[in-house]
């Protein structure tokens, strides 16, 4: 990959933190291949140049992450008018360089009161250690049970090792692509169903492992957010429907079949909600 030792860059510097943190979004996805119970697809992981770095609402991240980040080549970029802005930690030009943003789950009405003006305003951003992270509804979701993996040194890029990075598992990568779909603009959504397809086809040899991690993620779950996730299930999965055609054809190496990925993933929330056919 050819940016992965940019990503490797990122992971090696945020080693004292690595305890804390869960890479999420494109980036998890691409390193489920490194995941013993994964198998090895011969098509590539769709190409992500930003990396989510997400921690647990609340928590305290000890020392400073931005002094770290900057001492390793990455540079603050703000944007926005929240308060404080948004951030970019970019690596080379700012259009096409790597780049890390840090997130934290939402809760609460999503509004805070400015002690200065007395008004309330987005709750959008927060700092924390030293960076700024975004606050996002249902993130505390990829954050429930993460699994562990290892770049080997031989894929790192620094010929070395990197061990413990925290990924969310399946479940929860799929689960939170389903409850946040309303809030997604329309363009991200085939990628989205693309993920979800992928990961039940990477993890589809050890599929049955999958409904107890969904038992103990249902339970934290609202009853709200659990109508969400079966109201999602049926709006993508029910049958063949554009976004699953634009999905198909986002893959440059591959030409899935919109038919096949649906029954794929029929047979996978199959499984993973244990339902009996």
């Amino acid at each position: 990959m050819s940016d992965l030792a940019d990503f490797t860059r990122l992971a090696v510097t945020l080693e004292p933190w690595r305890h804390q943190i869960v890479f999420v979004g494109g980036w998890a996805y691409r390193l489920y291949r490194y995941e013993p119970r994964a198998y090895t697809p011969e098509y590539e992981a769709v190409f992500t140049q930003d990396a989510d770095v997400a921690y647990k609402e609340r928590e305290a991240l000890e020392g400073n992450l931005k002094e770290a980040l900057i001492g390793a080549g990455f540079e603050e970029k703000l944007n926005g008018d929240f308060k404080p802005p948004a951030a970019r930690y970019t690596l080379g030009d700012e259009a096409n360089g790597f780049y890390a943003e840090f997130l934290t789950p939402l809760s609460g009405s999503g509004k805070k009161r400015n002690k200065q003006t007395g008004e309330f305003e987005e709750d959008a951003t927060v700092v924390n250690g030293g960076v700024i992270a975004q606050k996002l509804r249902y993130l505390e979701v990829l954050l429930h049970a993460p699994w562990v993996v290892n770049i080997p040194a031989a894929e790192s890029g620094i010929n070395e090792e990197v061990a413990g990075l925290r990924i969310p598992n399946p479940v929860s990568f799929i689960i939170q692509k389903l409850l946040i779909r309303d809030r997604r603009a329309a363009d991200k959504r085939p990628q989205d169903v693309l993920y979800i397809h992928d990961a039940i086809e990477l993890f589809g040899a050890s599929i049955d492992e999958l409904a107890p991690i969904w038992k103990d993620l249902e339970a934290t779950l609202t009853g709200k957010q659990r109508r969400l996730v079966s109201d999602g299930v049926a709006e993508l999965f029910s049958e063949v429907n554009d976004t699953l055609r634009e999905a198909a054809i986002i893959p440059s190496d591959r030409q899935p079949d919109p038919e096949d990925m649906l029954k794929l993933c029929q047979f996978g929330f199959g499984k993973i909600f244990d339902m009996k056919s």
